[in-house]
Parts: C-alpha cells; sequence; structure tokens
C-alpha cells in the first residue's frame, strides 16, 4: 500500500471545501435576510436594527426584515439566532446584556456568548450619564463621594432593574468610589427617573436621550458621563476617568453578529457591508442626536472586545454576588 496516499485523501478532502465555500460566499444571499432585535419597536435601539438593515439590504440587493423579539433581558432573541442555520441569513443586533451581563448573572442562560456566535462588527456605544436632583447638596461626583462617605449606607440609587447595564453601571461606580449606597431598582428607567425627582433615591446612572431633557429644563444636575471620553451628545460633561476614576467605562454596546458556525466568506460579506452603512455621513449624524456614537470593527475584534468585557465584570459580580434568574 502507498504510505502516501491516506495524505493524498487528506489534501484533495481539503481542497474540495475550499470551492466549495466559495461557491456558497458567492451564492449569498439566496433569499431574504432576518435582523433579529431584542427589543420592542420604537426605541433607540430597534432605530438603530432599521437603519442598518436598510442599509444591508442596499449593499446585499435582498430584503431584510427586522424581527423584534423583546424578553429576558434579550436572552430570547440570542436564543433564537444561536439555533438559527449558520448561513448569514439569520443575524442579531446583539448588545452589552447579550454577550457579556447575561453570561455573567445568570447560571442556567441557553446559550454560550463565546460559542454560538460569530461577530460581524460593532456598530454603535450609548454613553450613559450619572445625574442628582437639581436640589442635591452635591454638585460635583467629588461632593456626591464625599455626602455618601458621611452617611454610609443613607443614600440610595435607582436603575431600570437589577441586572441592567445601568444597575451595572452603579455598581462599578460603587466599587471604584469606595461608598455605600444603595441601589433600588425599578421597573424601567422612567420609574427610576421619576423616582430621583422624588427624592426617594440620591443619584442615578440613565442613558443620555433620557436624562438630558431633564439636565436642560434645570430638573436634574449632570455628573459625569460613563464612556471613556466626552460624550459628543453632552461634550460640558468631565468623564469619571477624568474625575479621579481611569478605570471606569461603563458604555454599552451593540454588535452584529451571526450563528457561530457561519462561513468565513460570508462573515466577511456582511461586515463589508455593515462597514459600508456605518460610514454614512448621514446615519452617524442621525444616531448622535440620539447619544449613540457609530463604529465599525473587525470581525474578531468583536468577540475578542466581548471576551475582555465579560472578565471585567465578571469579576465584579462575583465580589458583589449578584445572580439573576434566566
Amino acid at each position: 500500500m502507498n504510505p502516501f496516499r491516506p495524505f493524498a485523501f487528506l489534501i484533495a478532502a481539503l481542497c474540495a471545501l475550499v470551492p466549495g465555500q466559495a461557491a456558497q460566499a458567492q451564492a449569498f444571499p439566496s433569499r431574504n435576510l432576518v435582523l433579529v432585535v431584542p427589543f420592542a419597536p420604537g426605541g433607540s435601539t430597534d432605530l438603530l436594527g432599521r437603519a442598518v438593515a436598510e442599509r444591508l439590504a442596499k449593499g446585499l440587493g435582498k430584503p431584510v426584515v427586522v424581527e423584534n423579539k423583546p424578553g429576558a433581558g434579550t436572552a430570547v432573541a440570542a436564543e433564537q439566532v444561536a439555533r438559527a442555520a449558520p448561513d448569514g441569513h439569520t443575524l442579531l443586533l446583539a448588545t452589552t446584556s447579550t454577550l457579556v451581563l447575561n453570561p455573567v448573572l445568570m447560571a442556567n442562560l441557553r446559550y454560550d456568548a463565546e460559542r454560538d456566535f460569530a461577530g460581524v462588527s460593532m456598530l454603535a456605544s450609548a454613553p450613559m450619564v450619572m445625574v442628582v436632583n437639581a436640589s442635591s447638596p452635591a454638585a460635583s461626583v467629588q461632593e456626591f463621594v464625599a455626602l455618601a462617605r458621611r452617611e454610609p449606607g443613607k443614600l440610595n440609587f435607582g436603575s431600570a432593574g437589577t441586572g441592567s447595564s445601568l444597575h451595572m453601571a452603579g455598581e462599578l461606580f460603587k466599587a471604584m468610589a469606595n461608598v455605600d449606597i444603595v441601589h433600588v431598582p425599578y421597573k424601567g428607567s422612567q420609574p427610576a427617573l421619576a423616582a430621583l425627582l422624588a427624592g426617594e433615591v440620591q443619584t442615578f446612572f440613565d442613558l443620555i436621550p433620557t436624562s438630558k431633557p431633564l439636565v436642560a429644563a434645570g430638573r436634574l444636575r449632570a455628573l459625569a458621563v460613563t464612556s471613556a471620553r466626552r460624550a459628543q451628545a453632552m461634550p460640558e460633561v468631565p468623564t469619571l476617568a477624568e474625575l479621579g476614576y481611569p478605570e471606569y467605562e461603563a458604555s454599552p454596546r451593540f454588535a452584529l453578529v451571526v450563528p457561530g458556525a457561519t462561513p468565513r466568506a460570508i462573515v466577511e460579506r456582511l461586515h463589508a457591508e455593515a462597514a459600508g452603512a456605518l460610514a454614512d455621513a448621514e446615519l452617524r449624524q442621525r444616531f448622535s442626536a440620539l447619544a449613540m456614537e457609530l463604529g465599525a470593527s473587525a470581525p474578531d475584534a468583536v468577540a475578542a472586545y466581548f471576551q475582555a468585557e465579560r472578565a471585567r465584570w465578571g469579576a465584579l459580580v462575583k465580589a458583589k454576588g449578584i445572580r439573576l434568574d434566566p
């Protein structure tokens, strides 16, 4: 028997795969695509999804249908896409909750954030703002920290629910500022804002579009933003990093992902279309008004970013003993 025959068969098999994958990529897309958005229609995430879907459709030559699938902190949508055929026709608008917070907070999550998805591109970030009531004696972060240290356990911070990005931003601040303030979860950001205005809580980490009008009206005071650099929507407000917390960064991120086994050639095609869409000046200006900062990334950078974030937030969650049921 020829000792090299098994290797010949192996080489032939590998060579056969390359034309097959190329043909699959050339045939893509072969039907309408679906972009699953893990929130109800009308919010900023949904608007981002619809804008990206519209531009992807133009580049791909096939309709991209937005399917809203809210529930379980984005886990319902994520599970659906994780189980979809890995052919590039089903995409997910993933968030920090999907790929970072759910995995570190939920013990029985029904998808694997690392294994079940392949990154296409980062899409946007959404800085938050730390606000207090306009009548608060704290006119700055330094004064708020001093007040909290004088009265440990007496001050409260509100959130849109346990495990939300808004909650975790507050927990990170507590840890870095070494202050004892009590978390009070509400069923959404609007009830939390109402509690802040009523004096039930003393601070709130909120998405900028919700709080900015109240800051402009003089009902709230903005102390700092949570991004690594100043937010385009509130350039006059310093970052927490500037104010003595250089490692602080808590801006929810949005990314386009597909099922994990999707062929690389299809991922690259989707990436090229997504990057082209995000370079559109009109689109960037439109979402700047919603305090969302658009920006593409290489596919591999998506996985690398969220892997690093899981490690970072996982350490905080473990230290604080925070858990959620899926």
